[in-house]
C-alpha cells in the first residue's frame, strides 16, 4: 500500500480509481471498438498505399539550409532552430575507466508526444495516426495523435499547420491522464527530452483519413508487428498505469509460480510484493548517482577525436560505432512536401532486452542504471542489456556487456517477447533494435548497479521524468502487450 501512496501523492497526473478502471477496460479491449483488428490492417494498406516518401542518401554539399560552421565544424540549419550536430567529451570513472568524444544531436526543444483519447461506446479509444519518417525502414509506422517539435508547431519549417495540437495545448479542449516530461535517445541526444501526454478530448473530434480510432488493447496486440508501431507510441503507451489491470489479473489467476500469465498480471500491480520496496529502489538508484563520477562537456564537431568527415558520412575511424550522413526527401502529406536533413545511421541491429525472473510467483525484470553523455541528469535506469552486438565483435568474452549472451542464448521457452523495432525515424536512418524480454531459469550473480523490478513499480516511477530511459519505456509497453 506504501507504494501506491508515494505513487498517487507525487505522480505529474494522479489517475483515480475511475480512470485506472477505464484505462484497464480499455487494454483488454481488442476484438470490439470502432474497427477491428481485419478492418485495421485494410486501413494501413491503404495508407501505405496513399502516404508516400520518398528518401535518397546525398553528400553534405547538397543539404540546403544546412552547412558546417566553418570554426566548430558543427552542422547546423540556417534558422538556428532544429537541431545541429556537435560534439562531447564523456569520462566515466567507473571499474573500467572510459575517456571519448563523438558526435551527437542537439536539440534544446521540448516537443509534444501525445496520444488523444475519447470514449466510444462507453470504452476509451486512442487517436493514432499513420505517418511516415525519413529514417523508417518500413516507410508507414502507427504514430502519436501528434508528434512534433517547437520548430513544427511554431512554423519555424514553413509548412501547414499541426493536426490536433490545440488538443495539447488548450487545456479547455482535453484534461490530462499523462502528462510528463521524459528522456531521449541519451547516446545520440544532447539532454534531449519531449512532454508525453495522453489527453482525453472534450466534445468532438473532426475525422481525417490518415487517423483512426483503436483502443489500448489494439494498440497493444500491434506490438507483436515487426516495426510497426513508432517509437514515440511506445514511450507514451508506457506512461500508462494498468495497475487495476493487474490486481484484475492477479485476482483472477492467482499468482502460482507455475502460471506465467498470473506472473505478468501480478507485476503490473502497483500493490505488487517486490524484491525491493520503491523507497528502497530510490535509495540504491540516488546512491548510484551521487558516488559516480561522470562528466560530460559539450565540444566542437571538429574538435571529436578519431572521427573523420568525407562528402558523404561523418564516421569513426574504426568503422562502428555510428555514421551521421544527409538525405533528401519528398513527401506528398506532411507539412512540408520536400526537404533535406542530416540523420544518424546506427552500424548494425541493436539488442534490448530485459533478463526477467519469477521472486515469489510475481514477474520482475532486471534493470540496470545506465550512465550515457546525453542525459539530463547522466545515469537513468535502462534494461539489462541495451547495445549493437555488431559493434563488439572484436572485444574478447569477459568485455562483453553483462546477460549479452544469456539473453541471445535463450531458448524459445524462455522469450515472452521478441520483435524487432524502430527508434526514431525522424533524427535516426533505419535504426532498427531487437526489443527481447527473456526469463532466466537460474539465479543469476546480480551486481550493484542492477535491481529487479516489478513492472508496475517501473510505471509508478514513470509518472516523474529522468528515472527511465527510453529503450526501457518501449520494453515496457512491449511487455504490456504480452499480457
Amino acid at each position: 500500500m506504501t507504494q501506491a501512496i508515494i505513487s498517487r501523492k507525487h505522480s505529474a497526473v494522479p489517475h483515480d480509481n475511475k480512470d485506472q478502471k477505464r484505462i484497464a477496460e480499455s487494454a483488454a479491449a481488442i476484438d470490439g471498438g470502432v474497427m477491428s483488428m481485419d478492418d485495421f490492417h485494410g486501413w494501413f494498406d491503404e495508407r501505405r498505399q496513399a502516404i508516400r516518401m520518398d528518401v535518397q542518401r546525398i553528400p553534405f554539399a547538397d543539404l540546403k539550409r544546412w552547412g558546417f560552421q566553418p570554426v566548430t565544424g558543427n552542422l547546423v540549419h540556417d534558422s538556428g532552430r532544429f537541431f545541429s550536430v556537435e560534439g562531447v567529451r564523456a569520462h566515466f570513472d567507473g571499474q573500467a575507466p572510459l575517456f571519448w568524444s563523438q558526435p551527437i544531436i542537439n536539440q534544446p526543444e521540448v516537443g509534444f508526444l501525445g496520444i488523444l483519447v475519447k470514449e466510444i461506446d462507453g470504452v476509451l479509444h486512442c487517436l493514432m495516426q499513420a505517418k511516415a519518417e525519413p529514417g523508417n525502414a518500413e516507410g508507414l509506422q502507427l504514430s502519436p495523435t501528434v508528434q512534433a517539435t517547437r520548430s513544427n508547431y511554431t512554423g519555424v519549417h514553413e509548412g501547414s499547420a499541426v493536426r490536433y495540437l490545440e488538443y495539447f495545448t488548450d487545456p479547455g479542449k482535453g484534461r490530462a491522464l499523462v502528462d510528463v516530461l521524459q528522456s531521449e535517445h541519451g547516446a545520440w541526444f544532447y539532454r534531449k527530452r519531449n512532454r508525453n501526454l495522453v489527453v482525453e478530448a472534450v466534445g468532438d473530434v473532426p475525422e481525417h483519413e490518415d487517423y483512426c480510432w483503436l483502443t489500448l488493447g489494439q494498440v497493444r496486440r500491434l506490438l507483436g508487428i515487426r516495426d510497426l508501431v513508432n517509437m514515440d507510441t511506445r514511450t507514451v503507451l508506457a506512461c500508462l498505469s494498468l495497475a487495476e489491470a493487474g490486481e484484475q489479473g492477479d485476482a483472477a489467476s492467482g499468482t502460482g509460480p507455475g502460471d506465467g500469465t498470473a506472473a505478468l498480471a501480478a507485476s503490473l500491480s502497483e500493490e505488487a510484493p517486490a524484491a525491493h520496496t520503491l523507497p528502497e529502489i530510490l535509495r540504491w538508484y540516488n546512491g548510484i548517482r551521487a558516488r559516480s563520477e561522470v562528466s560530460v562537456e559539450p565540444v566542437p564537431l571538429a574538435a571529436v577525436d578519431h572521427w573523420v568527415r568525407d562528402e558523404d558520412e561523418i564516421r569513426h575511424r574504426s568503422g562502428g560505432h555510428f555514421t551521421i550522413v544527409a538525405v533528401a526527401v519528398e513527401a506528398g502529406n506532411r507539412e512540408v512536401t520536400g526537404w533535406t536533413q542530416p540523420l544518424l545511421s546506427p552500424r548494425g541491429t541493436g539488442v534490448v532486452a530485459f533478463l526477467a525472473k519469477r521472486i515469489n510467483g510475481i514477474l520482475h525484470v532486471l534493470v540496470h542504471a545506465h550512465p550515457e553523455p546525453g542525459y539530463v541528469d547522466l545515469i537513468e535506469l535502462g534494461p539489462t542489456v541495451q547495445c549493437v552486438p555488431d559493434d563488439l565483435a572484436h572485444l574478447p568474452a569477459e568485455q562483453r556487456p553483462r546477460f549479452l549472451d544469456e539473453v541471445l542464448a535463450a531458448r524459445p521457452e524462455q522469450i515472452l517477447y521478441d520483435v524487432v523495432q524502430s527508434e526514431e525515424g525522424g533524427r535516426f536512418y533505419q535504426a532498427l533494435s531487437r526489443y527481447m524480454v527473456v526469463e532466466t531459469d537460474g539465479d543469476p550473480v546480480v551486481p550493484d548497479d542492477y535491481r529487479w523490478m516489478t513492472v508496475g513499480q517501473l510505471v509508478m516511477l514513470l509518472q516523474h521524468s529522468n528515472y527511465l530511459n527510453i529503450q526501457a519505456r518501449s520494453l515496457i509497453a512491449c511487455l504490456q502487450s504480452v499480457w
